[in-house]
């Protein structure tokens, strides 16, 4: 099968390649240059995975200050609280 274009995968899509690529490096049995190709591509896909993000924190920017909310606060789970 084919792989989709970094670019025509969703968020969710691209992290679970991600880590497939992940787990197949950690084991070691590919060659060095199925190795470096499976590490390009990781590294598109993370790329992407971030612009993504990056894309949905403005648009949740942009709806909240048409709603009249000042910011966004920090996202602090409640371990880091206590840190």
């Amino acid at each position: 099968m084919a792989k989709k274009k970094i670019e025509n995968l969703s968020f969710e899509e691209s992290l679970a390649e991600l880590e497939n690529i992940v787990q197949s490096l950690e084991q070691g049995d590919q060659s060095l240059e199925a190795s470096m190709a499976l590490f390009e591509r990781g590294l598109g896909l993370s790329r992407q995975s971030q612009v993504k993000l990056q894309d949905a924190e403005q648009k949740i920017k942009i709806l909240l200050e048409k709603n009249g909310e000042q910011q966004l606060e920090p996202f602090v789970l409640q371990d880091q609280e206590n840190s």
